[in-house]
């Protein structure tokens, strides 16, 4: 199938983990041409794989060598980036979230399915995670009857002063409502935030830890812990419970030591490393689709209902309300 020419727009943290995933680690593609505001940074990634430098997104989305385009710039510019890969024909993956706005999401839509042909994946790469490929399968089984009910857990050690409520969703909270829909095969129509007694860990602009309720139409109920100030550590938790059995996402694998009269495992600090082979089997499995010119991950019509589902929980947080989540029928192009 030969070699996939890989264009890079955004040379920030995770657009130079991607260029050396690319360049070092994965096989069948090459990044051939890179993009940054901050023509620095763009030089030092263009280092690490030989690329050139262009001067914007579109020099590099309409390069002739480039087949396809990486989005890793930050969330305010993607749709532009996007926008400009649909319009060249160009596979393109983009790096959470699509859009900052749901409208924005509903132009790349519209744009894809005016163009005919699937070019849009979202990395939300939470289903690529192993624990979740492993719940997913399980659920899908039948073994284990009907989800029911969902427990999810997203906790940080610390997050600063810039961090501040509606955050909470946007920037973490996020992950889990495109992985959550995609684990039980339903879509959400409501959306519910409860706060209560604030952590001493926070400050005056955030609200910490959260509850947010989302219901799908099947009538499954779904709790999401958000906790940004947990002080031990990052740590992720999934429990689907179901009509014939439970089943729990399986906890990272650390040793348990003993030391200084204690037995202990270690909790995980870094979200990079949690989740770094998911990225790995994300982009290679973007690499090995776009080569058979598919589109086998999550969607640009997924990147849309996740905008939709953030802006009626952020809706929530401000007025302790149960509110709609109203996307429309997914469109035929998408099934």
């Amino acid at each position: 199938m030969g070699t996939l020419k890989v264009g890079v727009v955004g040379t920030g943290a995770i657009g130079q983990e991607h260029i050396a995933r690319i360049t070092n680690k994965l096989v069948g593609a090459a990044v051939v041409a890179i993009t940054d505001v901050n023509d620095a940074n763009a030089k030092k990634a263009a280092a690490l794989c030989g690329a050139r430098v262009e001067k914007d997104s579109a020099g590099v989305v309409n390069a002739p060598d480039v087949d396809a385009v990486l989005v890793c710039s930050w969330g305010p510019a993607h749709a532009e980036s996007v926008l400009q890969a649909i319009a060249a024909g160009k596979p393109v993956f983009c790096e959470k979230p699509l859009a900052t706005t749901a409208k924005d999401c509903k132009k790349i839509v519209d744009a894809e399915v005016a163009c005919g042909k699937q070019l849009v994946q979202v990395g939300f790469m939470r289903r690529y995670d192993k624990g979740y490929l492993q719940m997913k399968e399980l659920i899908d089984s039948g073994e284990f009857g009907e989800p029911l009910l969902v427990h999810c857990a997203h906790r940080n050690a610390e997050v600063g002063e810039s961090y501040v409520t509606p955050m909470a969703v946007y920037d973490t909270a996020i992950h889990e409502i495109d992985t959550l829909q995609w684990l039980v095969g339903d879509d959400y129509v409501t959306a519910q935030v409860i706060t209560g007694k604030d952590t001493k860990h926070s400050h005056a602009k955030l609200r910490d830890p959260q509850m947010m309720i989302l219901r799908t139409k099947g009538g499954i109920t779904i709790d999401i812990e958000v906790f940004v100030n947990c002080k031990f550590g990052y740590d992720i938790e999934c429990e689907v419970c179901c009509e014939e059995g439970i089943i729990k996402m399986p906890e990272p694998n650390f040793p348990t030591v003993r030391k200084d009269m204690n037995r202990s495992v270690y909790i995980e600090q870094d979200w990079k490393r949690r989740f770094s082979g998911a990225y790995d089997v994300e982009i290679q499995e973007w690499i090995n689709s776009t080569l058979k010119g598919e589109v086998n991950g999550p969607t640009a019509w997924d990147g849309y209902t996740a905008a939709v589902t953030a802006d009626a929980l952020v809706k929530s947080q401000e007025t302790g309300g149960i509110e709609p989540i109203t996307t429309g029928e997914r469109p035929s192009f998408y099934k």
